[in-house]
């Protein structure tokens, strides 16, 4: 699925003048590293990066990431990009923006999956830390943490040529739904959204879609980062937390993934729609 195109193009021009004109003392050299589905990210310096919205349905997102972030880190046992400094938008740029911290280290999604493993478990105990009750004027979302059911009719005409995807997603939406609080989650929560340093996970990134609901499409990074030794890490480092039904709609929501991520244009992204897509139809 290639990415949606941008309502507007940002330049190394562009950042320069926002940071100049609002963080002047930030200023330092810039390059792009990153063209995202909602949000453009330029390396600021050696410890800083500005993340900028690309598009007018995705820029109130950043404002979640703003608010929320700041509370969250200091539950968390592992960084994430609480900003730094904010930016408004201006005469030609529309919307908010942030200076976040660089973290140093190499994307998950780069690595193969049973090297991956080698953090699941530490990745399940971040999950325990930020799984916990929101309030109730934390964001929702309507494409992640929601009730499957609301979801049904776009996964299964995208799942049409996946059957044995289907299947999965079928199960999952037969299972017993989230009978909890809604809880934190991140919402996008793939091998391309883990830092990775040392064999160690480094950083959670990329909070655009958090949002408070059910766990279980967070608990699909399960199938979507690790082989089934890490599988089982991940899982035990939850243990006592979720149900089988919970882990079944886990499943369910990876499957619905899967073809986004055979879609991309990203070739490590396509490759870890290959590996779940192995990953579940091997069970």
């Amino acid at each position: 699925m290639r990415h949606p195109p941008a309502d507007i193009d940002i330049t190394v021009a562009d950042v320069d003048r926002l940071l100049a004109d609002q963080h002047p003392s930030l200023r330092g050299p810039l390059h792009r590293v990153a063209h995202g589905w909602d949000n453009d990210v330029f390396r600021l310096g050696d410890d800083l990066a500005v993340r900028l919205p690309r598009r007018e349905t995705a820029a109130h997102l950043i404002a979640h990431e703003q608010r929320w972030l700041p509370a969250l880190a200091r539950r968390v046992p592992v960084p994430i990009p609480v900003p730094v400094a904010v930016g408004e938008p201006d005469e030609l740029y529309p919307w908010r923006w942030s200076v976040v911290p660089w973290f140093a280290g190499r994307r998950a999604l780069d690595l193969a999956p049973h090297e991956r493993d080698a953090f699941a478990g530490e990745l399940g105990g971040v999950l325990r830390a930020l799984h916990t009750a929101a309030p109730v004027e934390a964001p929702r979302n309507p494409y992640r943490g929601v009730p499957m059911a609301e979801r049904d009719h776009t996964v299964r005409e995208r799942l049409t040529a996946l059957p044995e995807l289907l299947r999965v997603w079928d199960a999952g939406l037969a299972a017993p739904g989230w009978d909890g609080p809604p809880l934190w989650l991140h919402g996008d929560l793939h091998p391309g959204n883990l830092v990775v340093d040392g064999g160690r996970l480094a950083a959670l990134i990329d909070f655009g879609d958090l949002c408070a609901g059910d766990p279980a499409s967070d608990l699909s990074v399960a199938w979507l980062a690790f082989t089934p030794a890490g599988q089982a890490a991940f899982r035990g480092a939850l243990a006592g937390r979720y149900d089988d039904a919970d882990w079944t709609r886990a499943r369910g929501w990876a499957a619905a993934l899967a073809p986004i991520f055979l879609g991309a244009e990203d070739d490590g992204m396509r490759a870890a729609g290959e590996h779940v897509l192995a990953q579940l139809t091997r069970e």
